[in-house]
């Protein structure tokens, strides 16, 4: 009778275990279709900005769509194809240095984005006009970067060499690299075209897409501090660190309504790192509750010194 008992439980347990793992795994899948799309979306708009307004003007949004662009011009290359092929060395070293997942959504990204870029450069020019085309051009790439980051991906280039440099020094500053390269490369459009302007509009593009990209993270270049209560708070900090390689502060609290005593962790990160942080204590634990905040600054060791 007694075995009977036991049977039937560990039964019992082993279905809901089951019924758990299936839900999680079709999380995991609905969670995966709607960062693809999200991704898709960003690149379109991301492309309609490159191929309808920049391009046709002569104008660089830096980065290796800068580069795609000097080629264009000085051998007819298509744009897309050229982003891609200049990307190939950054997704072999971001798989071996970062890790395959970061690498693969880097792979989708820059794929649909050379696709659109390529279709939509067969369509007519919408505007002759340097000054629209780097202030449109500008929103509608900075708009679709925007998206893409929020679904965690990002579309080669600078994002993965900033993933790249940061396996290898965690304290730069990925906005600092992505300035520099910036830079460089409008510097190069003004000189293979011999004109200034193309620079000083190039300069206006830029600018934009980094407001579009504030105006939806609200300040990309913010840190941001996170607060998760969880009972499973151990697991959920050394994923973190084992991943991230950010540390957490474990706080004692307790609720005022249940009178329950809890962990809190304290996490301070950029804007990637928290969203992949509040990724892993999600799959650690569904029910945990997670803050997320604006802190402006962080100084100490891991950040800014």
């Amino acid at each position: 009778m007694i075995e009977f008992f036991v049977t039937y439980k560990i039964t019992l347990m082993e279905g809901k275990f089951m019924k758990l793992e299936t839900k999680r795994r079709f999380l995991i899948i609905k969670k995966w279709i709607v960062e693809i799309i999200s991704i898709a979306v960003g690149c379109a708009i991301m492309a309609v900005g490159t191929s309808l307004f920049l391009l046709p003007n002569q104008l660089s949004s830096g980065g290796f769509s800068g580069i795609a662009t000097i080629i264009y011009y000085l051998f007819h290359f298509p744009l897309g194809t050229t982003i891609l092929i200049l990307n190939i060395p950054l997704f072999i070293l971001t798989f071996i240095r970062v890790g395959k997942g970061v690498a693969i959504k880097g792979i989708i990204g820059t794929v649909l984005l050379s696709v659109f870029i390529d279709i939509f450069d067969m369509f007519d020019v919408l505007t002759n006009d340097p000054f629209l085309a780097c202030i449109y051009g500008g929103i509608c790439i900075g708009l679709g970067t925007a998206i893409v980051l929020k679904a965690n991906a990002s579309t080669g280039g600078t994002d993965l060499l900033s993933y790249i440099i940061r396996s290898y020094v965690p304290t730069f500053r990925t906005s600092n690299l992505i300035m520099i390269i910036d830079a460089i490369i409008v510097f190069l459009n003004v000189i293979v075209f011999k004109e200034i302007e193309i620079g000083l509009y190039s300069a206006i593009a830029i600018f934009l897409m980094g407001k579009l990209i504030d105006i939806v993270f609200e300040g990309v270049n913010f840190t941001k501090s996170m607060f998760i209560v969880s009972n499973r708070y151990k697991e959920i900090a050394k994923e973190v660190g084992d991943k991230l390689k950010r540390g957490s502060t474990a706080i004692y609290a307790k609720g005022t309504y249940t009178r329950e005593k809890k962990m809190m962790l304290w996490c301070v990160g950029s804007r990637n790192e928290v969203v992949r942080i509040k990724e892993i204590a999600m799959q650690i634990d569904p029910q945990a509750f997670i803050v997320i905040s604006n802190a402006r600054e962080a100084w100490g060791k891991g950040f800014k010194r």
